[in-house]
């Protein structure tokens, strides 16, 4: 059993929440209500409350975003490509599981099979979410918390993850899942809880509340309060912006692999100016690969037949002076935001491309930066570290890192991962809104059917 009495902590109260046994709880919220803070003390993360009780389960297993990114760190620690004659594939997967055999059915629930003696470091960010779930699971655990648990996996996941955890709960394990989208609420759970402006607001038997709790999320004001004219307004062209016509981008019979593993191979892909692009298709078929080619984020983009803003990559052009004309968001760039930075020297660094700001800023660049701040609900964090913000504030902020230069090319990898239904809404149609003016050009990696919007104009589904 899962009790709180009077918990007391910086922006959450909760007088009184039990999960007993035998009921799935999924809990709502949006960005800033409190819901990731209830996380983060149910894992233990975070340790500054008060609380007249606070009981939990001793065979708890919870499935966050910080240790998703906790276990990256700690492969990137200890990663030995530097001293081999090739790219250390990471820890098997395998190696992350309990008694495969024993829970050889969830693991082919999974499609993760044929994936066990893959390196972590060869897996796509959807195929990590499912590795670190069947980490869990395979515990033997009694109670299961998850943090929005669909993000990152395809449609087909998503209904293989709701089977796994609906038979979960029929063998008597307790179940708590938090979420922010109201798409995302499962047909299997029994009570729902949502959480508005730091409180507990309401909760009880899901037949009760559903109501209630599905029209709470939407009525909410999102963060993201970016409008057309303030894209315009920062709008810069760079150096040979358009000299090379209408053509954006050129890949001929493109290709990609991690060592011996093939990603995808004869892809043929034009992109014109104002050709904005939808990419979907299933965990691992190479999506984001895909988007690090464009970026020059993956050594095979000089391989390719490629050509981006009228140039032949591989031919002498400056990478710098590329991503100049581009804005970028992904998983990847994500985690690999690791250093140490505040939210306005996060958002800044866009204007370098770097991941961490080294060059000194002018005051219209930091000036530039406090507005991007501002529109996003977020100037209060100008000096707060980024690692110390919680998963939606981070993704809001690396949001307007892509954004700040007003780019040429906007290349975004599951963009609205870890935000909730207000901001991935307002974000949305946003981008509907520059797209139509034709101020940018989009490509978009997605998982999710809602986000298929009609500014698109081309759609790569992969295999």
């Amino acid at each position: 059993m899962l009790l709180i009495k009077q918990l007391t902590a910086d922006g959450l109260w909760i007088d009184h929440f039990a999960a007993n046994p035998g009921e799935a709880w999924c809990l709502i919220g949006s960005n800033g209500s409190g819901i990731e803070q209830f996380c983060e003390i149910i894992a233990g993360e975070q340790t500054d409350y008060c609380a007249k009780k606070l009981s939990l389960p001793p065979d708890i297993g919870v499935l966050s975003f910080k240790r998703q990114q906790s276990l990256f760190e700690a492969e990137l620690r200890k990663d030995d490509t530097d001293f081999l004659d090739r790219i250390d594939p990471g820890t098997p997967a395998r190696a992350f599981l309990t008694d495969i055999d024993r829970h050889r059915f969830l693991i082919d629930l999974f499609a993760f099979s044929d994936l066990l003696d893959r390196g972590y470091r060869q897996l796509s960010s959807g195929q990590v979410r499912k590795l670190c779930l069947l980490e869990i699971i395979t515990k033997g655990i009694g109670q299961l918390i998850l943090e929005n648990p669909y993000e990152g996996l395809d449609q087909a996941s998503c209904v293989e993850l709701n089977r796994v955890l609906a038979g979960l709960l029929a063998q008597g394990m307790g179940l708590l899942i938090l979420v922010g989208n109201s798409a995302d609420i499962p047909q299997w759970c029994t009570h729902l809880a949502a959480f508005r402006a730091g409180t507990l607001a309401v909760q009880g038997p899901r037949a009760e509340v559903l109501a209630e709790v599905s029209g709470w999320l939407t009525s909410q004001p999102p963060l993201f309060q970016v409008t057309v004219e303030d894209f315009r307004q920062d709008r810069r062209q760079p150096e040979g912006a358009g000299d090379a016509g209408p053509n954006l981008l050129t890949l001929r019979s493109g290709f990609a692999r991690y060592g011996a593993v093939e990603v995808f191979n004869g892809l043929d892909l034009v992109i014109d100016r104002g050709g904005h692009t939808l990419i979907t298709g299933p965990n691992g078929c190479g999506k984001s690969t895909l988007l690090q080619l464009i970026s020059g984020d993956h050594p095979l983009c000089y391989t390719n037949d490629l050509t981006l803003f009228g140039q032949r990559r591989g031919s002498g052009e400056s990478i710098w002076e590329l991503k100049q004309r581009m804005g970028i968001l992904s998983p990847d760039l994500h985690r690999n935001h690791r250093v140490a930075g505040s939210g306005l020297a996060t958002v800044v660094s866009g204007l370098f491309d770097s991941i961490g700001l080294y060059t000194r800023p002018s005051e219209a660049q930091l000036q530039l930066g406090r507005r991007w701040l501002s529109r996003l609900g977020l100037a209060h964090k100008t000096q707060q570290p980024f690692r110390q913000m919680n998963y939606g504030e981070q993704r809001l902020l690396l949001l307007a890192r892509a954004l700040i230069k007003a780019p040429e090319l906007l290349l975004l990898d599951e963009p609205t991962q870890g935000l909730d239904e207000p901001n991935r809404m307002a974000l949305l149609d946003f981008l509907a809104a520059i797209a139509n003016e034709q101020l940018t050009t989009i490509v978009y990696v997605s998982h999710r059917p809602d986000e298929y919007r009609d500014f698109f104009r081309t759609h790569v589904r992969f295999a």
